[in-house]
């Protein structure tokens, strides 16, 4: 579901590839050739995400790919994007979900923040506070 396809284009100034995402206007990065600039582009997603996050606001929707290169955040910050949509589909704010989970605001900010590692655990108890479960597949 978190799939985002990305423009590489050549820095004709710099040399090596600069990666944009056309649904993350955002989420801007290069490296010195193909590989490393989309290890960067990983980073960069998941930055530009946290700040939607941190900033109230709907997380944009990925394009389809078609024949583009898509990148997406880790499993467990996929979990995490998962989450926030759940709580504002049901209108729970932080302080709501922390009540709910018996946790300080800082354990939910931790929570939220892609850049910020969570254990599996963590995600589950907040998925059953807001009446989900989390399943994991392997394709």
């Amino acid at each position: 579901m978190w799939n985002f396809p990305v423009e590489l284009s050549t820095d004709e100034e710099n040399g090596g590839f600069v990666v944009t995402f056309p649904d993350v206007p955002e989420a801007i990065t290069q490296g010195e050739n193909r590989t490393e600039a989309l290890l960067y582009a990983q980073e960069a997603l998941e930055t530009a995400l946290t700040m939607y996050i941190e900033e109230q606001r709907d997380l944009p929707s990925p394009s389809p790919a078609h024949s583009h290169t898509t990148v997406s955040p880790d499993a467990l910050e996929c979990a995490k994007l998962d989450i926030y949509i759940t709580m504002r589909a049901q209108g729970v704010h932080k302080a709501e979900l922390a009540q709910r989970l018996h946790w300080l605001m800082p354990q939910v900010d931790r929570l939220l923040d892609l850049g910020q590692t969570s254990l599996f655990e963590q995600i589950e108890q907040a998925a059953a506070s807001l009446g989900k479960r989390v399943e994991l597949h392997i394709v």
